[in-house]
């Protein structure tokens, strides 16, 4: 059997982005209609990215936990679970979410017409929770003047540390994603002096090399954020963060978004932050840097995607064959074993 193609996770850095969270009506009429959508989402990125050839337009679509039970039910992917709030020496708070559509193209406009096309699909039986447009700042720096996103993986690395494998078989080539909007104190930021920042950081701002180990405290959010596993050996995630800003409202942020083979992966890098490693070894760029959102989803195989919108099952992943069920009247996707004739 051939590994599962994922959705466009490793589509890379683009110009521009929307984070589109979006909350679906709890009836029948709406899961069927949400469902319906997620098969249609690889026609309408064709579609509206067909319009410019050097667009890079992608999207990659997630589900959240509840939405997950309301429209799938059981198997359920291992790791989905709503977002755990943290309650550290800052606050990381959960908010709702039912899907993300994470939309990306060198263009802002169209990023907005796909995202324009998706909600006309869903209609009145979805509503936005959140929505941040998200752009490309100098030389991919933050608000904050560093340069976000040095140290992600790329290539296989990136699949490696973004994929689901063997380790949850009925949905390899998925992922998980998890997204998080800080808004920054930026006035508070610029006063203190530049050697500050980046000890906070663990970088130089100007050239973005990383400080020395000698020189790099405890709390600096690179160290914090670097977590292993049992053997000692690193486990990395995929990060697409992005600025985004309201002039007009004095809003100025970044918006976080983590994909991993395993949400364990950010929420520890989280849990260091906000909780601290040791206990009060906190993240002190929380101190001018604040999460008002928090929401994980499973983000399904390009496959899986397309047959939750048909209504027709996923591969066994038991059997070697590429077997298929029939659509199930419960609406649920049927992943279940076949063996004994007898599902999930």
């Amino acid at each position: 059997m051939t590994d599962p193609q994922p959705q466009s996770v490793e589509a890379g850095l683009t110009r521009h982005a929307i984070f589109l969270v979006v909350l679906i009506v709890g009836d029948e009429a709406s899961g069927g209609r949400a469902k319906a959508l997620l098969g249609d989402i690889p026609g309408l990125v064709r579609a509206v990215g067909f319009r410019s050839e050097n667009g890079q337009l992608s999207c990659v679509t997630g589900i959240g936990s509840q939405a997950w039970d309301r429209l799938f039910g059981a198997p359920k992917p291992a790791g989905l679970h709503p977002f755990r709030e943290i309650h550290g020496v800052h606050h990381a708070p959960a908010t709702p979410g039912d899907l993300i559509f994470h939309i990306r193209a060198s263009r802002m406009d169209l990023c907005f017409e796909l995202a324009q096309q998706i909600m006309a699909q869903l209609g009145p039986t979805a509503s936005v929770a959140d929505e941040v447009h998200g752009f490309a700042y100098f030389d991919r720096r933050d608000l904050l003047g560093f340069v976000d996103g040095t140290e992600n993986p790329s290539g296989q690395a990136a699949a490696a540390a973004a994929l689901i494998g063997a380790e949850d078989p009925v949905f390899a080539g998925g992922s998980y994603v998890i997204v998080q909007k800080y808004l920054h104190d930026l006035a508070a930021w610029d006063r203190l002096p530049v050697e500050q920042q980046e000890r906070i950081i663990g970088r130089k701002k100007l050239s973005d090399i990383e400080l020395s180990e000698a020189e790099k405290p405890s709390y600096a959010h690179n160290a914090l954020n670097v977590i292993t596993d049992e053997n000692g050996e690193e486990l990395a995630i995929l990060r697409d963060n992005m600025p985004f800003g309201d002039i007009g409202k004095g809003e100025f942020g970044t918006y976080f978004i983590g994909y991993g083979r395993s949400p364990d992966r950010v929420e520890r890098m989280l849990e260091n932050m906000f909780v601290g490693n040791p206990p009060g070894n906190y993240d002190r760029i929380l101190d001018f840097s604040r999460a008002v959102t928090g929401t994980l989803f499973f983000v399904p195989s390009a496959a899986m995607l397309d047959q939750a919108g048909a209504g027709v099952a996923a591969p066994v992943a038991e059997d070697q064959d590429e077997i298929t069920q029939p659509a199930r009247s419960d609406g649920s996707l049927g992943i279940g074993s076949l063996k004994g004739g007898e599902t999930a």
